[in-house]
Formats: C-alpha cells, sequence, structure tokens
C-alpha cells in the first residue's frame, strides 16, 4: 500500500480510524487478528524438534546402536550405562540450545518501549508491542518510532532514518500527501518507519503496519538463513567422521580377527562394542557445549551476550576487528571542549573561574537558554549538541529562571541559525547561535577573516564549531523575521564539540595490538574527525597507515582495494552498505573478521564478518538478529574482553581435547594390544563405559574452568587452518596414550604373573593414569607445582571424587558384584598408585625440555 501517496482522510478512512484513535475493543480484536508488534526472528524451535536434534551426530548414533545390541544380548547393565551417556549429552545441548533462545528473549523484552496513544479519545501509555494499524500515535524528540506511521501532524518534526536508510542527516516529516507512486523510504517524506528516531520536534501519526510487516520488519526476513560453521564447528565435525569412520574399521577388523581365532561369537560382539566405545570420544560434544555455554554465561559479567555458542572459539581467530566510532570507541556524548573568547582560547576547564566576566557569562547564558533541553530534563532523550552546551552551563552554575523565554526562531537546515528571545530585568535579549560561516557575516564587531582562521584552527582538532552572538531590543519586535532578528548582531564567541573517547579505549587498543589484532575504525563521520580520534586512542601510529573515505574507496576497483586493504586503519564517511565490501575484502586477503554495527543496513556485514558484533544499547533488532555476539554496554574494550575469554575458552577445550583424544587412545591400545601379546582382554564394556563416563566428562568440564595462560594476549591469533592436532598436541596424544597403554599392560602382565586381581590393577591404573594426565595438561608450559595448585577448585574437587568413586566401586560389595572387581591388598594398591603416577611425572618432564 502506497500510504504516503493518500492523504489523511482516506488514510483514516482505510483504517477505519480518526483523530480521536481507536476504541480499546476495536485495538484487542485487531491485535487477536495480527499479532503483536515486534519482530520474528526465525520460527520459534519446537521443544521436541530440539532435544531429537541432538542425536543427529555420528558418534551419538554409533553408541545408540551398541545400546540396542546389548539390551537384545541381554546384557542390560551396559544397555543402562550407554543410554546413561547419550541422554545426558542430549539434556546437556537441548538446555545450552534452549537458553540461549531464552537469553534472547529476555533481551528483547528489556528493550520493550512505552509509547503514548490516543484510544477512547484519551492520551495513554502502551507499551509498543500492543500497538495496531490505526492507532494514534504522538511523537516527540527522543521517541523511537515503534511502528510504521503515516504522518498527520508535523510541528518541526525531524526523524533520524540512519538505521534503515543508512543517511547519516535527520529527515524533516511533513503531513502533506506525496505524488510519486514508487519513491525510495528516504523520500517518503510524509511517513516514520518503526525503528528510526525523533531528533527534534513533536508530532503525531498513525499507526499503518506493525511487526513483521514493517520496513524493518521485510529487511529481517531477509536476513532469516542458514549459519555457515565456526572454526570449532569445523574441526569437531571433520574429527568425529575420520575417527568414526577409522574406529568402525578398525573394530570390524577386530572383530573378524577374534571370530576366525575361534573366539566366542557373543564374547566378541560385546569386546567389539567395548572397543568402539573406548575409542570414541562420545563426551567431546557435550564437555564442548559446556565449555562454550559456562564461558558464555562467564561473558554476560564482561557486558557480553553470546547468541551462537561455537562464536566463543571463533574470538581466538579474530585478526581484524573493524569498529565504529561513535558510542564504541568514544562515549556517543558531545563535549565542549574549547571556547574561543574575547580573542583567547579557553579550556573548558578555564570557563568556570572567567565566569563573571560579562561576555563569558553572557555566552555560558545563551548557552542554557538557546536550545530546548532545559537544565533538568532528560539528558539521553535531547539533540547531544545541545545536551553538551547544558552541561557547561550547568556546571557553571548558570540560572536561567529569571530569563523567560519570550519566542524562538526554530532551526532551520537552510539557514543554520536558532535564534531564541528572552526577557531580563527590563531588557529583552535575543541570542543566536550556529554555523559560524553563516553567523558571522551578521556580526557587526568582528573581523570575519581572523574569526574564520580560528574556526580552521579548532576544526583541524576535529571539532565541530558553533558560533554564538546576542542583539538587545529596546522592546519585543511585533513581527518575528529571521532577516531582521538575525542580523546585526554583536559576536560572543566559538565552541568547539566533540564526541570524546572512552577513557579506557587507549589501553584496550594497546592490547589489541599486543595481541596481534589490527583495530579498524569504520564510521559514517567526518574524515578530519574520524582521525583525531583515530590519533588519540592510538588507532593510527605508523606513518604508513591510511585513511580513506567512502568516496574514495567507491573509486577503487578491487585489485587496487585487495593491495592496500591491510594498510587502511579508518574508513570514514562510509555507507553500510561498503561496510560488507570491507568485511569481505579483508576475508578475500585470508583475514578473520570481526565487525560492529547497530543499524539494520549494518546487519548484512554483521553476518558475514567471522564475529558480527551487534550494539545493545543502540543496536536494532535485526542487527542484534544477524550478530553472533552482542555488547550489552557498546565498548569497544568490552570487545577485547571477549577476545581474551574467547581465547582462554578455546585453550581450554584444546587441552580437554587433547585429554579425552589421549585417554581414549589408551585405552583402544590395552584393547587391541592385549589379545595381540597373549593375555585376556583387559576390560570388560561397563569398565569402558564407566571410565568414559566418571573419568572422562565431570574432570574434562572442570579443565573449562582452567585459567588463562600468562602470555594470551601477548600471541598472534590463532590461524583458522590449525588443526587440533598441530603445535605438538598430536604427538603429545600419541606418545602420552602409548606411555598409558604400555604402563596399563605391563602391570596386567605382572599381576597375571604373580596371581594378582589383574582386572581390578589394569581398572585402577587406567582410570588414576587418566587423573595424573589431566594435572599435568593444566598448563600447556608452566609446571603444575609453579602455578597456584587450587586455582581451578572444580578440577581439584573432580580428581578427588574420581579417586573416591575408584575407591568406592574397589572396596564395597555392592559395586564389586555390578563392576566385577576385587579388594585390591596393601601391596596391590600401593602398586597402583605408583605406575600410574607414571604419566602425571612423564609430562611435567615433556614441558619442563620444551621450556628449555
Amino acid at each position: 500500500m502506497n500510504w504516503h501517496r493518500l492523504d489523511i482522510t482516506e488514510v483514516f478512512e482505510l483504517l477505519g480510524t480518526d483523530r480521536n484513535g481507536l476504541s480499546s475493543n476495536v485495538a484487542d480484536e485487531i491485535l487477536l487478528q495480527i499479532g503483536p508488534n515486534e519482530l520474528n526472528s526465525k520460527k520459534a524451535n519446537n521443544i521436541l524438534f530440539m532435544l531429537l536434534a541432538q542425536f543427529k551426530d555420528l558418534m551419538i548414533l554409533i553408541l545408540l546402536a551398541a545400546a540396542i545390541f546389548s539390551g537384545i544380548i541381554g546384557d542390560f547393565a551396559d544397555t543402562i550405562v550407554i543410554l546413561i551417556i547419550v541422554f545426558l549429552n542430549a539434556i546437556i545441548g537441548f538446555f545450552q540450545e534452549y537458553r540461549a533462545e531464552k537469553a534472547m528473549e529476555a533481551l528483547k523484552q528489556t528493550s520493550i518501549t512505552q509509547v503514548r496513544v490516543i484510544r477512547n479519545g484519551n492520551i495513554m501509555w502502551a507499551p509498543a508491542t500492543v500497538l495496531v494499524p490505526g492507532d494514534i500515535l504522538l511523537l516527540e524528540a527522543g521517541n523511537e518510532v515503534p511502528a510504521d506511521l503515516r504522518i498527520i501532524e508535523s510541528i518541526n518534526l525531524r526523524i533520524e532514518e540512519a538505521a534503515l536508510t543508512g543517511e547519516s542527516n535527520a529527515i524533516d516529516k511533513i503531513s502533506d500527501s506525496l505524488e510519486t507512486d514508487e519513491l525510495p523510504i528516504g523520500d517518503r517524506k510524509n511517513m516514520a518507519f518503526k525503528g528510526t528516531f525523533v531528533t527534534y520536534g513533536r508530532g503525531m501519526g498513525v499507526v499503518t503496519t506493525t511487526g513483521m510487516q514493517t520496513e524493518l520488519g521485510l529487511i529481517a526476513r531477509m536476513l532469516q538463513e542458514k549459519e555457515t560453521l565456526t572454526p570449532l564447528q569445523k574441526r569437531l565435525a571433520a574429527l568425529g567422521k575420520r575417527l568414526s569412520i577409522l574406529i568402525l574399521f578398525l573394530s570390524i577388523i577386530f572383530f573378524i580377527a577374534g571370530w576366525l581365532r575361534g573366539e566366542d561369537l557373543i564374547k566378541m560382539i560385546l569386546t567389539t562394542i567395548s572397543l568402539a566405545v573406548a575409542a570414541l570420544p562420545e563426551a567431546l560434544p557435550a564437555v564442548t557445549t559446556i565449555a562454550l555455554a559456562l564461558a558464555a554465561k562467564r561473558m554476560i559479567r564482561f557486558n557480553v551476550l553470546i547468541r551462537k555458542l561455537p562464536a566463543v572459539e571463533t574470538l581466538g581467530s579474530v585478526n581484524y576487528i573493524c569498529t565504529d566510532k561513535t558510542g564504541t570507541l568514544t562515549e556517543n556524548k558531545m563535549n565542549v571542549e574549547e571556547v574561543f573568547i574575547n580573542n583567547k582560547l579557553y579550556n573548558r576547564k578555564d570557563l568556570y573561574t572567567n565566569r563573571h566576566e560579562e561576555k563569558i557569562n553572557l555566552l555560558l547564558h545563551s548557552f542554557a537558554l538557546n536550545n530546548d533541553v532545559g537544565l533538568d530534563c532528560d539528558y539521553t532523550k535531547r539533540d547531544s549538541t545541545e545536551v553538551a552546551l547544558s552541561e557547561v552551563a550547568k556546571e557553571n552554575h548558570i540560572n536561567i529562571e529569571n530569563w523567560p523565554r519570550l519566542a524562538e526562531i526554530p532551526f532551520d537546515a537552510d539557514r543554520k541559525l536558532m535564534t531564541t528571545f528572552h526577557r531580563h530585568r527590563d531588557r529583552i535579549i535575543s541570542f543566536t547561535k550556529g554555523a559560524p560561516e553563516i553567523l558571522l557575516p551578521r556580526c557587526i564587531d568582528v573581523d570575519q577573516d581572523i574569526m574564520l582562521r580560528e574556526v580552521d584552527k579548532l576544526g583541524a582538532t576535529g571539532q565541530r564549531i558553533l558560533g554564538f552572538a546576542y542583539r538587545y531590543w529596546d522592546e519585543f519586535p511585533l513581527k518575528i523575521d529571521d532577516k531582521i532578528q538575525e542580523n546585526e548582531l554583536l559576536f560572543l564567541g566559538l565552541t568547539g564539540i566533540i564526541d570524546p573517547p572512552r577513557e579506557e579505549v587507549l589501553a584496550a587498543i594497546t592490547e589489541c595490538k599486543a595481541a596481534g589484532i589490527v583495530p579498524i575504525m569504520v564510521t559514517g563521520d567526518h574524515l578530519v574527525t574520524a582521525k583525531t580520534i583515530a590519533l588519540r586512542i592510538g588507532i593510527m601510529d605508523d606513518k604508513d597507515d591510511l585513511i580513506i573515505t567512502g568516496q574514495q574507496l567507491t573509486a577503487l576497483d578491487e585489485d587496487s582495494f585487495l593491495a592496500k586493504v591491510h594498510k587502511i586503519k579508518v574508513y570514514a564517511r562510509v555507507s553500510p552498505e561498503q561496510k560488507l565490501r570491507i568485511v569481505k575484502m579483508l576475508q578475500k586477503k585470508g583475514y578473520y573478521v570481526a565487525m560492529t554495527g547497530d543499524g539494520i543496513n549494518d546487519a548484512p556485514s554483521l553476518k558475514r564478518a567471522n564475529i558480527g558484533i551487534a550494539m545493545g544499547v543502540t543496536g536494532t533488532d535485526v542487527a542484534k538478529e544477524a550478530a553472533h555476539m552482542i555488547l550489552l554496554d557498546d565498548n569497544f574494550s568490552t570487545i577485547i574482553k571477549a577476545v581474551r575469554e574467547g581465547r582462554r575458552i578455546y585453550d581450554n577445550i584444546l587441552k580437554f581435547i587433547k585429554y579425552l583424544m589421549t585417554t581414549n587412545l589408551s585405552e583402544l591400545l590395552v584393547l587391541l594390544l592385549g589379545p595381540m601379546l597373549g593375555m585376556p582382554i583387559a576390560l570388560l564394556p561397563i569398565h569402558i563405559l564407566w571410565i568414559n563416563l566418571v573419568s572422562d566428562g565431570l574432570p574434562a568440564i572442570s579443565l573449562s574452568f582452567e585459567k588463562e595462560e600468562g602470555n594470551i594476549m601477548n600471541r598472534p591469533p590463532r590461524s583458522p587452518q590449525e588443526t587440533v592436532f598441530d603445535n605438538g598436541r598430536g604427538i603429545h596424544m600419541v606418545w602420552v596414550g602409548i606411555l598409558m597403554a604400555g604402563v596399563t599392560l605391563t602391570m596386567q602382565g605382572w599381576a597375571i604373573n604373580n596371581g594378582l586381581h589383574w582386572q581390578t590393577i589394569v581398572f585402577n591404573v587406567l582410570s588414576l593414569s587418566q587423573m595424573g594426565h589431566l594435572l599435568a595438561i593444566r598448563s600447556e608450559h608452566q609446571s603444575f607445582f609453579k602455578g597456584s595448585i587450587f586455582s581451578n577448585k572444580p578440577l581439584i574437587g573432580s580428581v578427588l571424587i574420581v579417586l573416591f568413586l575408584q575407591f568406592v566401586i574397589t572396596y564395597t560389595p555392592f559395586f564389586q558384584t555390578i563392576f566385577q572387581t576385587e579388594a585390591l591388598s596393601m601391596k596391590e594398591f600401593l602398586l597402583v598408585a605408583g605406575s600410574s603416577s607414571l604419566v602425571f611425572f612423564a609430562v611435567e618432564i615433556e614441558k619442563a625440555m620444551f621450556k628449555r
């Protein structure tokens, strides 16, 4: 429907409403028919489907097959233990996915705005979600537009539509109908759109569309597409497939070899199942999910909401962070930094000691009076420049009670001036502020050339410059006319205003660079302002660093851009569409890119980036849906905290992959090599399942609580091509797995030859050797004895729990029956303790040799 073409009467007729709004009953009926006014990012997942999806992994399916077969042959103990493992993994995965969705829903609930709507002829407050077509809304400066509206009244109404159109300038709104049928959104001046903001004036509008039918909703629909896999997902998927194929092959060979040797068929089937279970790291998906979920929960304390759990580890691969300037690197709050008055440049702090000088006092009064803020209103809903001026007046104790406003000439985009008239004692005074190049020719007491040079000096520092002037009147003018009252002015001074960097950003940029990550500023702001901030915070600190504008970027062909993309540190005056090109080019160069954004037009670049980071405070719903993570404080330093946490958790994921793969390899070798060496099969299926469930599960999870390594932010980003076997981890898994199996098989042979409880000894040696390995790999390089032993209390606790459970299984008659164990003598107990500690000391020696 081309609502912009219709006059107000036609709009009312089509929507069944008028200036008194809808009745509450009619509005409720419409709401039931069309649903709430909110964006549905995607169809809600069915809870049963979410649960069943946890069982699609190949390793899980093999375990289920083993459980079914065990039940068929009557070995119900194995069936129960396998099913416990499988369902524990499924439940954990389900709850993490469910919690992630609920967290996003909770974030949306906190952002529901209240609006002023006319119902039953009365103005009332209501949640934006209950709005329906036909509702009449009141708009004023500071409001977010909650639905698509046809403007029916505009009093200097100006709306910023950058989030929707990418246009940085606010649009003046009108109520008249427009003639053209197909107009771009930015040219529909009698419409207001969901997700945009009123920056000036006031007005009224009638709701035409809500929710997913709005222009914002149409864009949201386009973003509902399948996500690409993260590096961790790709690595684990590839690892799982390879291991599954290898283990199936070995199991078949093992089964055929035993059958050909004349082994009992049922015994070989059970043994083959044991072999498959021993080799498959079935705890890996669950442990990885839990580790990522714990990291995501921890990140909320850093003001980071993770929307997609695997994105936590992707942070460790990021080597470029493309960040917006306003609000992320800066305070998103304009500040008066310098004032030029009486031919002298004053720092903001110097004004206080000189505030009683006549001209300075008048200038401070113009700050307070010549705006629409007031000294006691909610600053967050007013023009940021006017707020900055008002704050200076307030901190200098300017009292405006005896300066009543009589009239004003509002700011106009063509005139670039604003004038207010006030009575003070027996005189009338007008204050005028605006662009210096417009204001100075209207002043009668100033050398324009000299003053324009001062304007250029201040402007060169990236500040926005405003000029101020005044004029006394013997009596209040009968006719307000800018051509009369904004001439023959007396010049007051100039102010330099800038959005300053956040205090913590300089340290964050320094840490970012030390970590081998290149910070890039991508902003819609002016070139000079962007360069000023980039130099102040250290984004630009090398003579080879480049700065480029959106216009220059458009002129670059692909090859030229690719050749210099790694040298460009600042992109100024770029459109949201150009952000996508920047991301693609950096990725083409082989980099992993994080991109921040808050607008609707930022969504494609957020989705394309390896890590899309949406702003939680200023971000639109569409940007949040497209992003992998959300900054709840819109602060760049928070990104660096997230990177640090991402590196820590990935280090820990590698540790428990190393732990699980090593222990599973040792179990596989024990089962395969024992019969080849003429010994009985070392372990029963229930022993293997117990080790996998208890020894592998809880201790592996506890590794995710391990503190960060000392050099975590002083090393380059991890290569996306790096596998879990790189950097010596694969060699470690092999030699430690062989050592663990060798110690276990040696103890088996020795115990058999000496008539000891050999199977219980093997069961305990293998379990406790794994605990020794766990303690040794807490740190990649630092000795267990040099670090803080109790810095990871969950890990120490899990080791103690496993030791206790092994003791209970070994010495309690009830569990001896289930696990077919026997009580060990003191001599056997000491042999188990001594032999199982060999792995711990061997790994400690490896770290010492590596350090040298």
